[in-house]
């Protein structure tokens, strides 16, 4: 490494936020730019490590010492070759991914792990701002047509790869603009739309076709996805976890994904925010801890909303690891996103019983009780309800951020392929029952991180060039290599 004693001499660094009360008045990101210098010092804190766990820790198996070195050096165009050699998007996993590198990183045993999500951000950005992020067209093309339906993060790595290799490839999206759950699910304040439209703009350069508002299965007939040589579902997970419980049905009651995509689409100026789908002036209960719930929060305070409160039906995480979760695995720590900062009261260990409408079927309240965690050796904690916990609060908007259960099952059945229990579609090496037809991302491995998506996206693309020309030079991880799921 270019400064060996860096870690030592250099703490880690994070960008600085907007204040709370300017940031809530808009959608734009809200991330203070650092300067160069910082960014150097922040590249020399990665040690000589040995064993780098953070190749391991990251699905896309970044070379992420190699790109930090070439940082410290200032040799931002060689750390954008590096990191673009296994990650076809970082601006995207750059602002939305967790970081299990971050987690895994060696340093981070003893001192803060080095910054290796900011870098990867800064390199890429910088690549942009130079304009050495150009279109790289394929110098000859093979006479095999790949479909890709969906066009989240997994499906448009596989159609880059694949466009890489020769192949025409022609990408289907049901919604009206490209970009999955990164645009429809993301809030702008996470990820401006601008950052996609950029990025599909290079790949159409690139002679990759791009079709929206064309549903596989309903508005464009399987059969047709028969016309090509090869066909990837790259569709998301995307069937939503409900609660059953009394009153379910009030208005009031909503998916989280429904409000942010609502959302997101007025933010676009595609659609005027519905009454309904507005947390001005309303209590407002999310429920669900992770993301999804997070970015409910920060999008209901930017309605100007009355009150914001999550829900989370686990413990309070502890702040730091614990014995039964060791480095370098994944820590189940507590957490405070920027959206909780802006203003959100936090309730754990809290179980929704019913709600509660009025005469005319809306939402007036949420009846709970708070519940405690059991543990049984040798078997998964059973959840016991706490007598006399029972409490009602005022709730006009309950969003419900509770994850998703599986891919929606229309083509998996259309086209004959074996499912899980999940609705996951099976696949060996990404190849399903179907020897033309291969999966990757959500629709294979169910609701995952951007990251992942990407990853699969790229795998899938290796197996489908190699089944189409019975060999393949697109970069694959080795079995071994991949972190467990």
């Amino acid at each position: 490494m270019g400064q060996i004693r860096g870690f030592m001499e250099y703490d880690k660094a994070k960008e600085d936020y907007a204040a709370v009360e300017e940031r809530k008045k808009h959608y734009k990101e809200f991330t203070k730019e650092l300067p160069s210098e910082t960014l150097r010092q922040q590249g020399a804190r990665c040690m000589d490590c040995g064993v780098p766990f953070c190749h391991s820790g990251c699905p896309l198996g970044n070379l992420i010492p190699d790109f930090n070195d070439a940082v410290y050096r200032n040799n931002w165009k060689e750390a954008l070759q590096i990191l673009h050699a296994t990650n076809n998007f970082p601006e995207f996993t750059g602002r939305l991914c967790p970081a299990p590198c971050e987690e895994a990183c060696v340093l981070g045993i003893i001192n803060p792990s080095v910054s290796i999500e900011l870098i990867e951000k800064y390199i890429v950005e910088r690549g942009f701002s130079e304009g050495w992020i150009v279109p790289n067209p394929p110098a000859n093309r093979t006479e095999k047509t790949v479909a890709v339906v969906g066009s989240g993060p997994a499906g448009l790595a596989a159609a880059q790869q694949l466009n890489r290799a020769g192949h025409t490839v022609t990408v289907f999206e049901r919604d009206e603009k490209i970009g999955g759950l990164l645009r429809y699910g993301i809030p702008d304040f996470k990820l401006e739309k601008n950052i996609i439209d950029r990025r599909v703009a290079i790949l159409e350069a690139e002679g990759i076709a791009f079709k929206t508002g064309v549903e596989v299965g309903k508005n464009y007939p399987v059969e047709k996805l028969y016309d090509f040589d090869a066909v990837v579902l790259c569709g998301g997970a995307t069937k939503r976890r409900p609660l059953p419980i009394k009153g379910a049905n009030l208005k009031g009651v909503t998916q989280a994904m429904e409000f942010l995509k609502n959302n997101n689409q007025v933010v676009d100026g595609l659609q005027d925010l519905s009454a309904e789908l507005s947390a001005k002036g309303k209590d407002v209960i999310v429920i669900g801890g992770g993301d999804t719930g997070s970015d409910c929060i920060g999008t209901s305070n930017r309605h100007g909303a009355k009150s914001v409160t999550n829900f989370e039906i686990m413990p309070r995480p502890a702040d730091s690891r614990t014995e039964e979760n060791p480095w370098p695995f994944w820590p189940f720590k507590y957490k405070e996103s920027s959206s909780h900062q802006e203003g959100c009261e936090r309730e754990f260990s809290i179980l929704t019983k019913e709600f509660i409408g009025d005469e005319e079927g809306n939402l007036k309240g949420l009846r709970t009780v708070e519940v405690e965690w059991i543990k049984i050796p040798g078997e998964r904690p059973q959840l016991r309800e706490i007598e006399g916990s029972e409490k009602e609060w005022p709730c006009d908007l309950a969003l419900l951020a509770l994850g998703f259960t599986g891919p929606e099952t229309t083509l998996s059945e259309q086209l004959g392929l074996y499912t899980d229990e999940r609705s996951n579609i099976l696949g060996n090496e990404y190849q399903t029952n179907m020897p033309n037809i291969f999966v990757a991302g959500d629709m294979r491995r169910g609701q995952s991180l951007i990251v992942w998506a990407i990853s699969e996206g790229r795998e899938a693309a290796h197996h489908v060039d190699k089944f189409l020309m019975g060999t393949s030079s697109l970069p694959i991880k080795e079995k071994g290599d991949l972190p467990a799921a």
